[in-house]
């Protein structure tokens, strides 16, 4: 195992600290509880920890590596999968490490999925020394797994994103499994345009409700062919959609400004869009949680004409 000494800590190129190795170099477990106590280290695994601080996205997918290094035999799959390759969930369980191997039969316990079945060598990648399924496989089985549509959609999106094809997607669910259907579903809807869960999360709102499904990114120009704007959805070039979350606004943050500058730069951009006679609505992770999202877009699609109900 390669060595990176930072901090005094043993990690390995993932930023793990192992106990195996910290007390093969001298460490010992004293030292490692008392890192923990004073919280520069956290336990991730049995034997393993993860140095500094981390949002629990980031500890999943180095629970998810550490779980499978010390542990032989077996791929990383499904949402542990979706960590590594840097796919986007809505909402995920992340109380489990996923993984599959050949066995007839599964086994969960607290801490660890074992799913059953093949895995073709062409559905196996190693990424930075981590054996996963492939992304098109990972994102099937997401997919296949999710609790409802919009989880489904937010991980297909996530995979036409970062470059998978649907056709790849589409001969993996090329047959019988559980969920495979809403699978199928969210592949024919997916847009590679969806920008983050919670843009995903709208759109499935949209469908299910039988709303038109709006265009994705699409760009507006004034009438001396300067850009104005790219916004998140729009319907026939009159109607657009901004789906408002902290992280969209901590994006768009330059040098030396704060968020709210950014909302003042957002409001000037409305306005600019006004002016072409586009009218712009906007929602937040709040309005998704509380079905907001449909009654006001049905609302103004009536209003504009845009919708036949």
């Amino acid at each position: 195992m390669r060595l990176i000494l930072m901090d005094n800590y043993p990690r390995d190129q993932h930023g793990i600290v192992y106990r195996r190795t910290a007390l093969s170099v001298g460490w010992s477990d004293y030292l490692l509880n008392q890192g923990v106590k004073r919280g520069e280290l956290t336990k991730i695994w049995a034997g393993a920890f993860a140095v500094g601080d981390h949002t629990p996205s980031e500890l999943y997918r180095l629970r998810s590596i550490a779980a499978s290094t010390l542990t032989e035999g077996n791929v990383l799959s499904h949402q542990s999968a979706a960590s590594v390759h840097g796919l986007a969930m809505l909402l995920p369980d992340l109380s489990k490490v996923h993984t599959t191997s050949g066995a007839k039969a599964g086994k969960i316990s607290a801490r660890r999925h074992l799913h059953p079945g093949y895995l073709d060598a062409s559905e196996v990648v190693v990424v930075d020394g981590v054996a996963v399924t492939s992304p098109a496989r990972t994102a099937a089985d997401v997919a296949c797994g999710a609790s409802d549509f919009a989880q489904a959609l937010a991980v297909m999106d996530s995979a036409l994103r970062n470059g998978v094809t649907a056709d790849d997607i589409a001969e993996i669910l090329d047959g019988t499994r559980a969920g495979v259907g809403i699978a199928r579903r969210a592949l024919a809807f997916a847009d590679a345009g969806s920008e983050n869960p919670g843009e995903s999360w709208g759109r499935a709102q949209m469908i299910c409700a039988g709303l038109p499904v709006p265009r994705l990114q699409q760009e507006f120009h004034g009438a001396d062919g300067r850009f104005v704007a790219r916004c998140d959805y729009t319907w026939c070039g009159r109607l657009v959609g901004e789906f408002d979350g902290m992280v969209k606004y901590q994006k768009y943050v330059r040098t030396g400004e704060t968020p709210f500058d950014v909302v003042r730069r957002e409001k000037a951009r409305e306005d600019a869009l006004r002016k072409l006679d586009v009218m712009v609505i906007r929602w937040v992770w709040d309005d998704l949680l509380t079905d907001r999202v449909v009654p006001l877009v049905a609302d103004w699609l009536r209003r504009l004409g845009l919708s036949a109900a």
